[in-house]
């Protein structure tokens, strides 16, 4: 008998299973390259640039690298509608829509709009102060609608519905 301790089966099977197919880390290209970068780099948990980052950091990186500034300055327009103008414009111009550049602001009245246009100037100031990435490069103010006889899906030619007075 020898007095050295022997080795539990288990282990020797797993050495010389290692031995005859090698050591499975480095069959690959791959696995050669994770190995030697892995040997090369050390990560500290709490080192440089691991830190958790705020979730507003996150979403304007996200944004920026979707591509979302622009869309989200718009609606952020949209939305800040009434602190751009005050609170007693914002009750008779609502803003319609932004399309390339064009901020489309719907009046109650034509007097309204007149006013807007007035201001013009003045409004692009601000939203080009408060919102540079929605883009806004004119703003057109537009009064209320009137029904129109002559155009729409059923207009007939004629006088329409005032060919029956008199």
């Amino acid at each position: 008998m020898t007095g050295a301790p022997r080795e539990p089966e288990h282990v020797a099977v797993y050495r010389r299973v290692r031995r005859v197919f090698g050591d499975p880390e480095s069959r690959s290209v791959d696995a050669r390259r994770r190995s030697r970068s892995a040997r090369e780099e050390t990560t500290v948990p709490y080192g440089v640039g691991r830190d958790p980052k705020g979730l507003d950091t996150v979403l304007d990186s996200l944004t920026a690298a979707m591509g979302w500034e622009s869309p989200l300055a718009k609606s952020e327009l949209l939305v800040a509608w009434p602190a751009l103008v005050g609170e007693e414009v914002a009750a008779h111009a609502r803003p319609e829509s932004v399309e390339d550049g064009l901020l489309t602001v719907r009046c109650d009245s034509t007097a309204w709009a007149q006013q807007l246009r007035a201001m013009r100037t003045t409004v692009l100031a601000r939203i080009a102060e408060r919102h540079p990435a929605a883009g806004i490069e004119s703003i057109r103010f537009l009064g209320p609608d009137a029904p129109s006889w002559k155009r729409g899906p059923r207009a007939i030619p004629g006088r329409g519905p005032r060919d029956t007075y008199g």
